[in-house]
């Protein structure tokens, strides 16, 4: 019997933080802040699309890959996201993840790949980087306090890394987020507005 990656998807979804609490609760506020003030609402709005895009990259296994043609079944998908997610922050070896798996290191590998579409050094690096989107959306973390919690080893890798993907630093990526027109946030709204992800 063979399954594709999205099968697991849904006996992890129990398992993991979901965003769905911030993105009503920014919202909420944005319809709050509307008749208020503009500018405020619209920076809420533009936070929650933010946010909705890293939940979608996130879940964003290929529905297509069957596993049967040489990938990995949903026990294992399952137990490697889960593993993956909670030591985000640790060094993660191949040796660990194909152990986890019970396949050899090279089965693995390929396997991996097969299943999610890309190595499993880039799934890691692109989990770290999602983790870092969603701080710096959700907390006054400093970026080289991000970069340590989510794995990196400073904020130089972290800031080499996020351009790479994002074609922006991370501190003018963030800026442009949490700005209202030629003023910032206070961070007291921003920790106010998620509290549920610190």
């Amino acid at each position: 019997m063979s399954y594709s990656a999205s099968t697991c998807k849904s006996a992890v979804a129990s398992e993991e933080p979901s965003l769905l609490p911030s993105l009503a609760k920014l919202l909420d506020t944005a319809r709050t802040e509307f008749d208020r003030d503009h500018d405020i609402a619209k920076s809420l709005l533009i936070r929650a699309a933010s946010l909705l895009r890293v939940e979608i990259d996130r879940q964003a296994v290929d529905a297509a890959s069957e596993n049967g043609t040489g990938g990995l079944v949903a026990w294992q998908i399952r137990r490697l996201i889960l593993f993956i997610d909670a030591r985000l922050d640790q060094p993660i070896r191949l040796k660990e993840l194909s152990t986890i798996s019970k396949l050899s290191t090279a089965y693995f590998c390929r396997a991996f790949k097969r299943t999610f579409h890309e190595t499993a050094h880039s799934y890691i690096v692109r989990r770290r980087l999602e983790c870092a989107e969603v701080l710096m959306l959700t907390s006054d973390l400093s970026l080289s306090n991000i970069a340590l919690r989510c794995g990196f080893t400073d904020q130089a890798h972290l800031c080499k890394l996020f351009r790479r993907r994002c074609a922006q630093s991370p501190a003018a990526w963030r800026r442009e987020r949490t700005e209202i027109i030629g003023r910032k946030v206070e961070p007291g709204h921003r920790q106010e507005y998620c509290a549920e992800l610190n």
